[in-house]
């Protein structure tokens, strides 16, 4: 019987090499590798500009900052997600509302969403789940009808000029809407490089940002630098300059900058990803082949609208109770499979409930969650492997349907 682990990092000799480099150079700070990176990913996904932080949630989290969100504003997210999508609303002092999913579908309820709008609201956040895109037209279309009661806080606010929508892409690094990268799409898109991510730093996370009309892209990068960097007028690459050592401190902000360490993992992840997404793709068409005749559930990762990343392989088990559920995760832990659950809806967290929130004001989030099976999906998996998560799933669960 083999073991197959949940999702292991994919790191190659290439990725040590570069880390070893990195240490030799004798630059491991936020340096030339992280510059790097960033040039790289900015010019893949199209936008002028990107920053990589310490974690997509410090990313997330900076936008908010840019745009001046805090106490008396109103931020939107999904109630099924992880923490770090309202966690961050919390950080800058805003009220957090959350939106129940639709019934038949893992992303808000869109209807729910255009009601819960009103002139303190600042930002909607929605979230890219397991790499899928969210519906950014049906987005866009609630923001531009909601412009009137927009009511502008900073000089950024004023130049968008509706509700900012911040998205979550945490697990959405190489996704697709419309054929236009996710990361080009949002005002802002936060990108997690986490180690259970398809594409990893250990730690680690990308902001990107569609050039706003009036607003240097220069201007918002700098501030991302002050922000992320103690409010420092310098970085410490810029300080080892000739007699650059002076600098001013213009604000007392955070401290969340990527290392030229992690950096250098990313580099090499990026010359190896693509054909990392290729083979994602593949194994999810091998798991919707044995799994959807079953009638299990899956999210539809290719469309002729949107390609998705290939994050997370979540599937529900029609009619199944929550303990079935977890009877099934158990079995194919005896079997030596690591499945997972994305998500455990936020209003059942200790957190959420003390901020007044209550499951049962969710129950199309609660229905989601009470079957969901999140399966392995990571490009460590052989042939043999995959076969063997779908020979045993599909033994598990014939008998619970």
């Amino acid at each position: 019987m083999m073991k197959i682990p949940f999702s292991p990092p994919d790191i190659s000799e290439l990725e040590m090499n570069e880390v070893v480099e990195a240490l030799r150079s004798g630059w491991i700070t936020t340096g030339p590798r992280t510059k790097e990176l960033e040039r790289k990913i900015a010019a893949w996904i199209g936008t002028e500009k990107c920053v990589c932080l310490n974690s997509q949630t410090a990313c997330a989290e900076m936008a908010l900052h840019l745009l001046g969100i805090g106490e008396g504003d109103e931020v939107i997210t999904s109630a099924y997600t992880y923490t770090a999508s309202a966690s961050i609303v919390c950080h800058v002092g805003a009220k957090l509302v959350l939106i129940d999913t639709q019934k038949d579908s893992f992303e808000m309820d869109y209807d729910a969403l255009e009601d819960a709008i009103n002139e303190k609201t600042k930002a909607i956040i929605p979230v890219d789940l397991g790499g899928v895109p969210c519906d950014y037209d049906r987005i866009f279309a609630i923001v531009e009808r909601k412009k009137a009661c927009f009511r502008p806080a900073n000089k950024l606010q004023e130049a968008i000029g509706r509700i900012a929508v911040c998205a979550d892409a945490a697990h959405a690094f190489g996704a697709r809407w419309h054929d236009e990268m996710i990361g080009n799409i949002a005002d802002f898109s936060s990108f997690s490089f986490h180690a259970v991510k398809n594409f990893t730093t250990a730690e680690g996370g990308a902001l990107t940002w569609r050039t706003i009309a009036g607003v240097s892209n220069e201007e918002i990068y700098k501030q991302l630098q002050l922000l992320s960097l103690h409010g420092q007028s310098k970085d410490a690459l810029a300080k080892t300059q000739l007699g650059a050592w002076e600098y001013d401190i213009v604000g007392p902000y955070y401290k969340c900058n990527m290392t030229d360490i992690a950096a250098a993992i990313g580099l090499k992840q990026f010359e190896r990803y693509p054909a990392l997404l290729e083979r994602r793709e593949e194994i999810i068409k091998q798991y919707d082949a044995a799994f959807r005749p079953l009638g299990i559930e899956t999210l539809s990762h290719y469309t002729e609208e949107w390609r998705s990343s290939g994050h997370l392989y979540l599937t529900r088990v029609p009619d199944i109770s929550l303990e079935q559920r977890n009877e099934i995760i158990m079995k194919m832990a005896e079997a030596d499979i690591a499945c997972n659950v994305h998500y455990k809806p936020l209003p059942m967290h200790t957190a959420y409930k003390k901020l007044g929130f209550d499951i049962k004001e969710y129950p199309n989030a609660y229905d989601h969650f009470a079957n969901e099976i999140t399966l392995p999906l990571h490009t460590k998996l052989t042939d043999e492997m995959i076969e063997y998560v779908i020979q045993s799933y599909k033994n598990i669960v014939e008998h619970y349907i």
